[in-house]
């Protein structure tokens, strides 16, 4: 177990005082907390660890130090319950968390560092990974020794049933739930590589809490969906740039909406388009099908009289973005963008087209995967196309919309004739007739 005590130290300051501190044994091992209590030698007994009645203030700073000293036995003690090996210093950091062992100030300095690299969206969704995990400690602090395996197991049953997310009281998917897990195992690692907490300590994988990604249906359109988006009349501007949007992200193989907003005139040269993914920084070029090659011009020519920025963008979106010095206040921009564009394919022109499933941007990328999986092309030749670092990540993704051979095994196993429900059966009609 670990001991607590108060001690006088002996170096003296400038002004005849020494500094009261606070030293935790724990196998052997001290740690010292500095207190804000300066006292004389003479007014401290060092036998008994109380400040002496020649102190003016004895009595309130005597009644400080037990509530103090209860505190850290306290903690020390719910820490131990917790995990055995646990540290003088996680005891210390508890009772006194800094900068380097919180994990609340040690995510805010993570966060500062994912704006400075230009991330908004992971930097959004870190900070609001960490607002529910401080709503699930009541507000409180923690250092990371004490987020055990039994502390993130009571937080996904949290995540899942009892978050509120806004003003409503809602539960949260899977994925969801899984992110926010992720994310604080991603600090965690990064914690570790910055040697603010053991790897001992560390609550995730063998013998911890694994994250495992449930499985998500992505549902694609079908060829028959992509006519009715293209052929639908839309006479409102800003629909029908919303359908354009949509339709050039299909015509190059899914693109992300965010590259589709940064196409400019220059990256179409010799019948090809060529761009390199703002995701993963991979070059590369696609061809104008000559299946859509009309339908790209006639979408491009709505654009040419627009004036032309100096950043020669094509549609108009980002030349409203005043500065483009910041990465992060460009990647803000482009997902509010994104977010009202796809706010316009959902409610208007989804509807106007006909279409049984929400449109968004980046059902674009299901659609041509959808497409796609019905005409047999190879994974490695769509991994080029998506742009995938890894052909896995295109076995994945591609599985979602891969049915035709299920379809056809379907159908040789129940080819079989329909029976006459009110015909017996021949062995029914022997029975009958013995």
């Amino acid at each position: 177990m670990a001991t607590v005590r108060f001690y006088l130290r002996k170096k003296v300051l400038s002004d005849g005082t020494s500094p009261l501190v606070l030293k935790i044994y724990k196998d052997g091992k001290p740690s010292i907390n500095h207190t804000d209590i300066r006292l004389f030698h003479r007014d401290w007994d060092a036998k008994k660890r109380r400040v002496k009645t020649t102190h003016l203030n004895h009595t309130k700073l005597n009644n400080y130090l037990l509530k103090k000293l209860a505190e850290a036995n306290n903690t020390a003690i719910e820490m131990q319950t917790a995990n055995d090996n646990v540290s003088s210093k996680a005891v210390i950091r508890k009772i006194k968390p800094n900068s380097a062992t919180s994990f609340f100030k040690f995510g805010e300095e993570y966060g500062k560092s994912l704006k400075k690299a230009g991330k908004y969206t992971e930097r959004n969704s870190a900070i609001a990974s960490m607002e529910h995990f401080k709503n699930f400690l009541n507000g409180s602090d923690i250092i990371f020794p004490e987020i055990t395996v039994s502390l993130l197991d009571r937080y996904k049953a949290y995540l899942a049933n009892d978050v509120k997310i806004g003003k409503k009281q809602k539960n949260m998917s899977p994925v969801t739930v899984n992110n926010k897990l992720s994310f604080i195992r991603e600090l965690f690692n990064s914690a570790i590589t910055a040697s603010v907490v053991e790897q001992k300590y560390y609550p995730f994988g063998e013998g911890g809490m694994e994250i495992k990604a449930p499985e998500t249906a992505k549902h694609g359109l079908s060829m028959a969906d992509v006519l009715l988006i293209e052929s639908v009349e839309l006479t409102n501007r800003k629909y029908n740039h919303a359908r354009n949007l949509w339709l050039i992200s299909f015509y190059f193989g899914g693109m992300r909406a965010s590259d589709v907003l940064r196409l400019k005139w220059s990256d179409f040269k010799d019948n090809r388009l060529h761009y390199t993914m703002g995701k993963n920084h991979k070059p590369g070029s696609l061809v104008i099908s000559k299946n859509v090659v009309q339908k790209v011009e006639n979408i491009l020519f709505q654009y040419e009289d627009e004036k032309r920025g100096p950043n020669d963008f094509i549609f108009p979106d980002l030349k409203e973005l005043p500065n483009f010095a910041s990465k992060f206040e460009i990647k803000k921009f482009i997902s509010t963008r994104v977010s009202a564009i796809s706010t316009v394919l959902r409610n208007y022109v989804g509807p106007a087209a006909g279409l049984m499933h929400p449109l968004t941007m980046h059902i674009s990328r299901h659609a041509f995967g959808n497409v796609a999986g019905e005409m047999n092309i190879s994974l490695l030749m769509l991994q080029k196309i998506f742009r995938h670092s890894i052909i896995l990540t295109t076995m994945n993704y591609m599985k979602n919309f891969i049915h035709k051979e299920a379809d056809e095994a379907m159908d040789a196993v129940l080819n079989f004739e329909p029976v006459n429900i009110n015909k017996p059966s021949s062995t029914a009609a022997m029975q009958m007739v013995g």
